[in-house]
Parts: C-alpha cells; structure tokens; sequence
C-alpha cells in the first residue's frame, strides 16, 4: 500500500492530497476513540477478566486499533516521509501484517467459543479457560508474525488462512443451527449465538475484501486510467479501516452485559463531573 500510493502522490495537487490524508486520520482517529471506550470498560469492569469470550473480543478490539494505528501512519507517510529508514519500515509492515491476520483467526476463536459455550456447555468451563485464551492469542500472534517475515510464505497461506478460518465459521454456526433445534437448549442463547456467529462471517468477508484489493485494482484501474489513485485510496478505505469500524458495533453494543457496564461507567463519570461543576 505504501509504495502504491507513493506512485500516484507526485500526480495529485495538494489539495487532493490533503483531502486524503484528513479524511484517513479523521476516520481512523474516530474508529479508535470508538473502541478506545470499549477497551477502557473492559478493564474498569473486573467481572470481564475470567471471561474467555470478552478476552478474545478485547483482543480483537486491540489488534484491530493497532492496526488502524499503523495502517494510518503508513498512509500519511507514503506522502508525507516518502525516504523511511529501513529498519523502522520493516517494523512497521511487520506488524501492520501481523495484526492484519489476527483478526480472522481472533474471529474463528471467538466463534468455536460460542460453538462450545452452546452444543457442549457441561464442557465449556473446562475447555474454554483463561489460561487457555491466552495461550490461543499468543499463538495467534505467532501465527500472524511468521507470514510477514517471508513474503513467499505469506502468498501461500494467506489462502490457507482464508479457506480454515471459513471452514470454522460454517462448521460452529450449522452446529449451532442443529443445537437449536433440541428441546433442553436455550432458544434465545442460541439465537443470539447464531446471530453473532453470523456476524463474523459478514465482518470476515469485508476484512478479507483486502486480499483482493489488487485483483480489482488490476480490473478496474484500466479502464478509469485518470483516477488510479482515487480507486487505491477507496480500495484502502473500504477494506482495512471500515471493516474495524464493526468490531464494537456487531459485539460491544449486542452484549447486553458488556453494554450495561459501559452505560453504568460513563453516566456514572457524567454525573460525578456535573456534581462537581454544580458545586463550583
């Protein structure tokens, strides 16, 4: 993306480049303060930390605020520090990439958390223990960082990555589906289940619309020549920053729990602050 919009900066006004860039660091400043909320509940709330499925969200959250961070920073610099020195740069893919995958695979564990937590209750305690949830992002991390370090590599599993984490998804939401149907499952946990596991799909589907981000540059970018780097700048738009933009909106607000204790933390501080500006 870097060397991408590198390309078509020397052809653009300044105002077109201006333009861009506020527009990026507005959006991506906004997403950020937006799950920035959600990360500060989490961890005024104590109750969230022995929960498996808020430490897999909040991971999510956090991986994904790190990478509208970095992908920002990479967007500005194409324009405004076009000579990075090497070893800063190579940090910065390194991670911009790493964090760019852990969000499917974040995704595919949240799911067979709910897989478990619905069609082997007796057993979720066992299996999904805090222990293990950060034992599963650790290797997530892993799993993301390894690709970025040889492009060849990351060409062959990024297919890998996609066909898994798809095959997840399908396979924990028809579980899901058939448990449904059994007369001693709760049918609103596991209509709500359903409909989460639903909604990663949908935002799995906009989060790999990037792996195809070239293919439709090379499709459309001929066929409108003029406008190349206005395409590149929506392609980056609509596929890595907007996608992050769901994250708090499919599952923080969904969380009856995790919405109350929000609510409750930030009309608390209101009052308090009112109080306090009453009595002066």
């Amino acid at each position: 993306m870097n060397s991408t919009m590198l390309q078509y900066s020397s052809a653009e006004n300044y105002a077109v480049i201006f333009t861009k860039n506020f527009i990026i660091v507005l959006l991506g400043t906004i997403i950020n303060c937006i799950n920035g909320i959600f990360v500060f509940t989490f961890f005024r709330s104590s109750t969230f930390y022995n929960d498996p499925r808020y430490i897999l969200y909040i991971h999510l959250v956090i991986n994904d605020m790190l990478m509208v961070f970095i992908t920002v920073v990479l967007f500005v610099m194409a324009y405004a520090w076009p000579n990075v020195p090497v070893p800063f740069c190579i940090l910065l893919l390194i991670t911009a990439s790493a964090t760019h995958k852990n969000t499917p695979l974040t995704l595919a564990g949240m799911a067979i958390e709910r897989y478990i937590a619905i069609c082997k209750p007796l057993h979720h305690a066992q299996i999904c223990t805090v222990r293990r949830t950060y034992i599963l992002i650790s290797l997530i991390w892993g799993v993301g960082v390894i690709p970025a370090l040889a492009e060849l590599i990351n060409k062959c599993m990024n297919g890998l990555y996609s066909s898994v984490v798809w095959l997840i998804l399908v396979f924990t939401y028809f579980r899901v589906l058939v448990a449904a149907k059994r007369a001693n499952t709760d049918k609103s946990s596991v209509k709500r289940a359903q409909s989460t596991i639903l909604l990663h799909g949908i935002q799995l589907l906009l989060c790999m619309l990037s792996y195809i981000t070239p293919f439709i540059d090379r499709i459309y970018i001929p066929l409108l020549p003029a406008h190349q780097s206005v395409m590149v700048f929506f392609n980056y738009l609509l596929t890595n920053l907007v996608p992050r933009l769901l994250s708090p909106l499919i599952y923080g607000f969904r969380d009856k729990h995790f919405y109350k204790h929000m609510k409750g933390l930030f009309v608390c501080r209101f009052l308090i602050v009112k109080v306090e500006s009453t009595k002066q």
